[in-house]
């Protein structure tokens, strides 16, 4: 509710709620939030005024660089490079540059954006902090969007660079070196990934299983035979989790040489036989989502035999949706009922289902839903079915879809899914639309119909936000038609 307020106009109102949080941090981090939303609905300004308000100096900070490219997203550059300027902790600096030459080099002025570079480069050489590899990735997006591709390589080099001297990061979160290798990659140039995937020199011999890289050689008490029979790998400065980034950014891709993915594919299964154990049910689950896509099905199903049964069955349903999503509907269909397991076959069916309806083949989708034993996952299927009807301009046949969904939660869903794709929220005073949000909220509440309120009567979001505060929710004050909220009941 607070972000829904902030997106249509009511930004304080939205604030005086963030600000009866009583946990620094939290509040913190709520505003942050509002200051984002707030910048890209457009008001640059309040959004400024609520970052200044917050607290927590690391977070204010994080507010401003957030609010550089969005000031220069709007024609205020002055503005920008003056709040850049602003930015107070060091490990910022470089970030909040990077974002201004991003922004400017998309908006076609590639001096500024070129010297804006320079800048960003300039703080993380001078004061390489928590962060760099963010920077050096972005500025590798800079030189490229330029055309500089000897400077983008140049950057890339240093950035690998890096990611060898910090060594594995764990499994919060992909190194940005993995943005810059799935570029090379899609380009057909995979001798930087090859590279990093040959394992480090080491001075005494091979690394240890989850090792992290470093120059460790055991325990010198340790009993010599015991050292001798434990089982050694070589590891390579780019983890499973780094090489899974690399598969999904390539799997993204619409069009693509598909020579790429056999070749992704071995390199994947070669990391993963040097015995990794972290993320390796990762990267397995991208290398085996990225041959389905590519209809390679047999390979990938293979792949995911190797997990435990009740893992692998349902990587076996992802792999259907995989290939229902690259276009074989029918063989995707054929291998969801092939699913011994019911659960699982329930979700591949939902997949499939969901991907006919996207294609305009609503008809086969609804007949394919009668398949689905399960009412919940028979409802969630029916979701995809009834917003693709109604979007294909049958609303009637979708309204009659929703009702034939069991459980209310799902049913409201669908109802919010037909409020956003209900021509008449635009051709017809939006009455029918409001009617639909309407159904909705009294089958589930406010959530699911929030983010469509925000497009079809962003003026109620404040009304529910009243009616929210005075535990009022009856009546025709649920939709109103009024140009102007109506303050709170007593």
């Amino acid at each position: 509710m607070p972000t829904a307020l902030a997106r249509t106009g009511h930004l304080a109102r939205a604030a005086e709620s963030a600000y009866t949080i009583d946990d620094e941090f939290k509040q913190g981090t709520e505003l942050l939030e509002l200051v984002k939303a707030a910048a890209s609905a457009g008001d640059l300004c309040g959004a400024q005024a609520l970052a200044e308000s917050i607290p927590l100096r690391q977070l204010r900070d994080q507010a401003l660089v957030a609010l550089v490219p969005a000031w220069a997203r709007a024609g205020e550059r002055d503005k920008a490079v003056a709040l850049a300027d602003r930015v107070r902790y060091p490990h910022n600096w470089g970030w909040a540059w990077a974002l201004l030459a991003k922004e400017v080099a998309d908006s076609g002025d590639i001096d500024e954006a070129l010297r804006f570079a320079a800048r960003a480069e300039d703080e993380v050489s001078s004061y390489p902090v928590e962060g760099t590899e963010q920077v050096l990735a972005l500025l590798v997006e800079v030189a490229v969007t330029t055309g500089d591709h000897d400077r983008a390589a140049a950057l890339a080099d240093r950035l690998a660079d890096f990611t060898r001297s910090r060594g594995a990061t764990g499994w919060s979160q992909p190194r940005p070196l993995a943005r810059v290798l799935a570029r090379e990659v899609l380009a057909g140039d995979f001798d930087r990934l090859d590279a990093l995937l040959r394992p480090a020199p080491r001075s005494g011999g091979m690394a240890l299983e989850g090792d992290p890289g470093g120059d460790l050689e055991g325990d010198p008490e340790e009993d010599p035979d015991e050292v001798a029979a434990r089982p050694f790998f070589p590891r390579s400065p780019l983890d499973a989790w780094d090489m899974a980034c690399v598969l999904d950014a390539v799997a993204e891709t619409a069009h693509q040489d598909l020579a790429l993915v056999p070749a992704l594919a071995d390199r994947a299964e070669a990391l993963l036989e040097t015995g990794i154990s972290r993320d390796h049910d990762i990267l397995l689950r991208s290398v085996t989502l990225l041959l389905a896509r590519h209809g390679q099905v047999d390979r990938a199903m293979a792949l995911a035999d190797r997990l435990d049964p009740d893992l692998s069955v349902a990587r076996h349903a992802e792999i259907v949706g995989e290939l229902a999503r690259s276009g074989d509907t029918g063989r995707a269909e054929t291998l969801a009922h092939a699913i011994t397991d019911w659960r699982a076959q329930a979700r591949a069916l939902i997949e499939v289902v969901g991907e006919l309806a996207r294609r305009g083949e609503t008809g086969q989708a609804e007949a394919l839903v009668h398949s689905i034993n399960d009412p919940w996952a028979q409802g969630e299927a029916l979701v995809a079915v009834a917003r693709e009807t109604a979007w294909h301009g049958e609303p009637g046949r979708a309204e009659t879809l929703t009702r034939s969904i069991v459980y209310r939660a799902t049913r409201a869903r669908a109802l919010a899914a037909l409020v956003e794709q209900s021509e008449q929220a635009v051709l017809s005073g939006q009455s029918h639309a409001r009617r639909l949000a309407a159904q909705a909220v009294v089958l589930d509440g406010w959530a699911p119909v929030l983010p469509a309120l925000e497009r079809i009567a962003p003026r109620s979001v404040a009304v529910v936000a009243d009616l929210m505060v005075s535990g009022s929710v009856a009546g025709d004050d649920v939709l109103p038609n009024r140009t102007s909220p109506r303050p709170p009941r007593p």
